[in-house]
């Protein structure tokens, strides 16, 4: 794989789901946010291109995961020219239920998922690892060596993705209210947002409200046996957010088939011990939806929303899933 793109690709190239043409570094860090004394792991993906600067990732595992997690997304992405910050979200993670008999590990996450101060600790992550981003882009040296990404991250094209929790995450780092009361938790300098297997509120008296100050351009993912392993959201309901947000660009993939794990893999802590045979595929298209997103709305690229819009993804997906688009309707006052 060379270190830097020689000659363009067609749309329909570009967005099969390979890897692009960079050659794809990573490095594991641990920020250290002193005003909460709380370290927060994270696994940052990078392209070996020379002195570009490149759009940036935030991406937010589920309940029990991990930095290392979403490792095809991350080298993906990286490999197309993107930089890929993992996040590791301490007390939603691994450690959760690491150490714990098989028999005890499903408590421990339906547990976590009703600890109210894991999902505050995430909305705060979000805040300080774009500011930690503004630090890494000036710093000269990192770990005690010259800092690869010095000078490369174009902090004016931020995106954020997230599975499950972590799509929870992303929706309300873009504008969904939670909390009791509701409590707006959005960043200004995230642009778009990838939300898979979002949770829906258990609270839903008033979900316009709720979602109303959504106006990034969204891409949802689910799939049609997408329930949640430890909740109460049913694979049904994973279309709520795309219905009821009115004010942003959106899309809708639901994969026919598709279960709640295809997004990160088979789990041994949910008890899937082997990838199922369309996960692969799956991947891929997931793969190739996203690049194709992050290039309409984060790079602004005309030939990737023509490919969005106009049935390149659709294609694309075949019988293995549907798309639908929403375009925002006006505000009101």
């Amino acid at each position: 794989m060379g270190s830097q793109i020689d000659a363009p690709v067609s749309a329909d190239e570009r967005y099969s789901g390979k890897d692009g043409p960079y050659e794809v570094r990573s490095i594991l860090l641990t920020w250290e946010d002193s005003a909460r004394s709380r370290n927060l792991p994270v696994k940052i993906y990078y392209p070996m291109s020379g002195a570009d600067r490149h759009p940036v990732i935030l991406f937010s595992h589920g309940l029990g995961g991990s930095r290392d997690g979403y490792a095809y997304l991350g080298r993906n992405w990286a490999s197309h020219g993107y930089v890929s910050v993992h996040l590791q979200h301490p007390g939603s993670d691994d450690s959760i239920w690491r150490g714990s008999p098989p028999s005890e590990v499903m408590n421990r996450l339906r547990k976590a998922s009703r600890n109210p101060r894991a999902a505050q600790d995430r909305y705060q992550d979000t805040k300080f690892a774009l500011d930690r981003l503004s630090e890494l882009d000036r710093s000269l040296e990192l770990q005690g060596a010259p800092n690869p990404l010095a000078g490369r991250l174009d902090l004016d094209r931020i995106g954020m993705a997230g599975h499950s929790f972590g799509a929870l995450t992303t929706l309300v780092a873009v504008g969904q209210l939670v909390g009791m009361p509701r409590a707006d938790h959005s960043d200004p300098r995230i642009r778009a947002a990838i939300p898979m297997s979002a949770p829906v509120p258990g609270w839903r008296l008033n979900l316009d409200r709720d979602y109303a100050g959504i106006r990034v351009p969204l891409m949802h993912m689910t799939g049609t046996l997408d329930a949640s392993p430890i909740g109460d959201t049913r694979a049904a309901d994973r279309r709520i957010p795309f219905d009821r947000i009115s004010h942003a660009e959106q899309y809708l993939i639901v994969f026919r088939d598709g279960d709640h794990m295809i997004f990160s893999g088979r789990s041994r802590i949910l008890g899937g011990l082997e990838a199922r045979s369309k996960d692969a595929e799956f991947q891929r298209l997931i793969r190739a939806a996203s690049l194709a997103f992050w290039d309409a709305y984060l790079r602004e690229d005309g030939e990737a929303r023509r490919w969005l819009a106009e049935g390149g993804l659709k294609d694309r997906l075949g019988d293995l899933g549907t798309l639908e688009r929403k375009s925002p309707s006006p505000p009101t006052e």
